[in-house]
């Protein structure tokens, strides 16, 4: 295993801190705060509406986000004394690493069933409603579905955080 550079690693800590902050408090805010206040203030056309405006505004910042949390992790992780391989668990350290990078796997995966099938089925049923033509029921399973994935990301957000506390002690 080489050396990394000091420099390298202060700027992967730095810029691993910013994107988790960004990533889990973007994920939080929206899931705990605007959609709860929009959901009881808009009407479901609107509220909608607003689901998809957020997630086109957020999805580029989250999957840049997401990209530099693998890239810098892999540099924390290729420095860390405790990595001894990809799939060597022969210490605490190494299985609450593998248990985060599952649980991210988790959140990937969510990431990328909302940005690619969820929210164009949303933006779908908002282009019918607006032809005349509104399947409510439908609105009403993808505006739960939405929700329960953000929900689903700050949990996972939250395991992933308890994990790396695990491993930090290990």
């Amino acid at each position: 295993m080489s050396e990394t550079p000091d420099w390298l690693l202060t700027i992967s800590y730095w810029l691993h801190m910013i994107a988790t902050v960004g990533w889990v408090g973007s994920q939080a805010m929206v899931s705990l705060v605007v959609l709860p206040l929009s959901h009881k203030n808009h009407s479901k056309r609107n509220h909608l509406k607003l689901l998809t405006t957020i997630n086109k505004r957020m999805s580029s910042y989250g999957w840049i986000g997401l990209t530099a949390l693998i890239a810098t992790g892999l540099v924390q992780l290729s420095a860390n004394e405790n990595y001894t391989g990809l799939v060597s668990i022969d210490s605490d350290w190494a299985l609450a690493m593998l248990l985060k990078h599952i649980t991210f796997i988790g959140i990937l995966a969510l990431s990328a069933y909302q940005t690619w099938s969820l929210t164009p089925a949303i933006e779908r049923t908002i282009l019918l409603q607006l032809k005349g033509k509104p399947n409510p029921e439908e609105q009403e399973a993808l505006q739960k579905r939405e929700e329960w994935i953000l929900r689903g990301n700050v949990i996972l957000s939250g395991v992933v955080l308890l994990l790396t506390a695990i491993a930090r002690i290990s």
